[in-house]
């Protein structure tokens, strides 16, 4: 009776544990799932915002909750004069759409009081002073940091990675790691265990690596599968590790170009790839569960796979259960809710489908352009917008919209969940919205 008394505490817990924090993009398990209840279907700038906080600079991290501490990064822009701008675009390898040239880029983290909104720390991680190029649909503080308890994790690619005390602010350690962007950084970090893992899939090199986290010196460091394109811009890629359990065994799934891979976290081996042919540009995190993993490609040739996950070696002939190149997006993540998948392309067109076979239950557009991945929380999908307006649906085989929501600013970062309220950075602010 006892041993079932502690389990039953354990799990209560657990729950509620996993309910008040957001430690990673996307959530405890990197999926856009949160356990928190009674949150609210609409909101506007004047209807349940509880507190309003402005952030300095830009950056499209998402929020990452644990405590009463909200963390996120932002860059501080200097840009350069147009005439250097052109010189050091004339000078690069490829072109950069809508290009823009910073000449000094401060990089920070941000702590904001999950109840009051107060700011509590602003703290300097690193203050680059050479010419780096941007694409103008990204940031230069873009990857959303990890939180674990007392140490917040940043990186920014090839600008660095740091970890801080999240008490003290101090900065424990840093280090630089070599990779071209082309259009800015864009791969967030994962915890596994001891490590802290990066992905750098840059037009010049493609490889992971895993840190330990406790010093910042490398661990393991395993190449990216060859890719067949010689024209660079082909070659990088931005996607987020998710790491699964399948079988009883752990795997580290990394989209990229060209390749979807697997790999163990605690060695780097590579398990499994899959070709995906000349795709390239990959920002979205993968999704798993009903035996499949779920993984879109970007660029090159947008579609959505459905993998078995038990395979090893090249896998491309035998472990796709079923793809689709309809309404697929680019940047937002897949989101799967019990036998349902469902996605948000690009620009704005939202569709269910079977899990399993691929099956097209409906297809709705529900907002303009869209960057940000889906959350389900509460019974409800929440879907966001780049003009500031979140849409929400009811998950099943029928279409049902709830509700339609609006807020001043630019909405490029995912949604975080925490305490019954939704946490939403735009590109001005961050917002506390609750009942």
């Amino acid at each position: 009776m006892r041993s079932f008394s502690t389990f039953l505490i354990v799990l209560v817990c657990t729950s509620f544990a996993l309910a008040n924090e957001w430690p990673q993009f996307r959530g405890p398990a990197g999926q856009g799932h949160s356990d928190t209840k009674g949150l609210p279907v609409t909101w506007s700038e004047s209807e349940n915002v509880t507190w309003k906080t402005p952030i300095e600079g830009t950056g499209w991290s998402s929020p990452v909750i644990l405590g009463d501490e909200i963390w996120m990064t932002t860059a501080i822009v200097t840009l350069a004069s147009e005439e250097d701008a052109r010189r050091h675009l004339e000078a690069l390898p490829f072109s950069v759409p809508s290009p823009k040239v910073g000449s000094r880029i401060v990089l920070k983290a941000v702590c904001v009081a999950r109840e009051t909104g107060k700011l509590r720390q602003v703290v300097e991680l690193f203050d680059v002073k050479e010419r780096l190029h941007i694409c103008a649909v990204n940031s230069f503080a873009s990857p959303t940091p990890v939180i674990e308890r007392g140490r917040l994790y940043c990186d920014f690619g090839v600008m660095g990675t740091a970890c801080l005390d999240t008490t003290t602010g101090k900065i424990l350690w840093k280090r630089t790691l070599p990779i071209m962007h082309q259009v800015g950084p864009g791969s967030s970090p994962a915890i596994f265990e001891n490590l802290l893992i990066l992905v750098r899939d840059g037009c010049d090199t493609q490889y992971i690596t895993a840190l330990n986290k406790a010093t910042g010196e490398a661990v393991w460091k395993t190449a990216r599968p060859p890719i067949a394109s010689q024209f660079t811009p082909y070659k990088k890629a931005f996607s987020t590790p998710l790491i699964i359990e399948h079988d009883g065994e752990l795997q580290m799934v990394v989209p990229g170009a060209q390749w979807m891979a697997s790999y163990d976290p605690r060695t780097g081996e590579e398990l499994w790839r899959v070709s995906t042919g000349p795709t390239f540009s990959n920002s979205s995190r993968a999704v798993f569960g009903k035996g499949l993993v779920f993984v879109t490609t970007a660029y090159g040739g947008t579609e959505l796979y459905a993998i078995r996950p038990d395979g090893r070696g090249n896998v491309t002939e035998s472990h796709i259960a079923w793809s689709t190149r309809k309404q697929v997006p680019r940047m937002p993540s897949p989101l799967l809710v019990d036998d349902l998948l469902y996605t948000i392309s690009d620009s704005g067109v939202a569709t269910c489908m079977a899990a399993t076979t691929g099956e097209v239950h409906w297809t709705q557009r529900l907002l303009g352009d869209c960057a940000a991945s889906p959350l389900f929380v509460d019974g409800r999908i929440y879907f966001c917008g780049k003009d500031g307006t979140t849409a929400v649906i009811g998950p099943g085989t029928d279409f049902t919209p709830l509700g339609k929501s609006k807020i001043d600013g630019r909405i490029m970062a995912s949604l975080a969940v925490a305490d019954s309220a939704l946490f939403l950075r735009t590109d001005t602010h961050l917002y506390r919205i609750e009942k």
